[in-house]
């Protein structure tokens, strides 16, 4: 319970901030539209390169998620698609309503099977590198900083991107569980370091059984 009540008192302080204590939203409606219709000849890189790499952080949870969905009453697609849509804010709530699921039961489907392959993992690794990259070579931070300092769509941006790597362990630990990992280093590795050890734990760690079910008792 405390855990539940936990995410969604993240939930609504997040919302609660952005509306009422972030940077007033600068009224550069064409520019937001540019940047929505991606033309970005003047928006700065380091923009871009987070605001994309969130894109990343929804594929990294989709690779969790739909295995932990597989025990829940909840259907986890449903959050998957409310976090396209608003980020974070679309994805703590199945994270508030899920319980611990560190088994994992039935046939792995197609759709399964795309999320669990090392390919998946390393195709979401690679483009995250290439947009860090990215903004890392051709981004200007001091502007940056002053755009976090100011625009209220940056200054939220920036601050899901970074829950979206505090929340991360909530699904590790029976993510691991449901492939076998018992070691508790791995699980410290990858939730200590941020987005690189998720990314790294996605191409490496173990695939799911194919079909596994639970045996009945026969009776006696």
């Amino acid at each position: 319970m405390a855990r539940k009540i936990g995410f969604w008192a993240v939930w609504v302080g997040f919302i609660g901030y952005v509306l009422l204590l972030a940077p007033p939203f600068q009224p550069d409606i064409a520019r937001l539209q540019n940047f929505l219709a991606g033309n970005w000849a003047d928006i700065n890189p380091w923009v871009i390169a987070i605001f994309s790499m969130i894109g990343m952080w929804i594929m990294i949870y989709c690779g969790v998620i739909f295995a932990d969905g597989r025990g829940q009453r909840i259907p986890a697609w449903a959050f998957v698609l409310a976090s396209i849509g608003s980020g974070v804010i679309g994805l703590i709530p199945y994270l508030a309503l899920r319980e611990p699921n560190p088994t994992f039961e039935g046939r792995k489907d197609k759709w399964l099977r795309f999320w669990d392959s090392r390919w998946t993992g390393l195709a979401i690794a690679f483009s995250t590198l290439f947009f860090l990259a990215f903004g890392l070579l051709f981004g200007n931070w001091a502007d940056f900083v002053s755009e976090f300092q100011t625009s209220r769509f940056i200054h939220a941006m920036t601050l899901a991107f970074c829950l979206f790597g505090l929340l991360f362990p909530a699904l590790l630990g029976d993510d691991m569980a449901r492939r076998g990992l018992k070691e508790s280093w791995v699980f410290w590795a990858v939730a200590l370091v941020p987005l690189l050890g998720p990314l790294a734990y996605f191409c490496a760690r173990p695939q799911l059984p194919a079909t596994v079910y639970t045996e009945v008792p026969s009776a006696p």
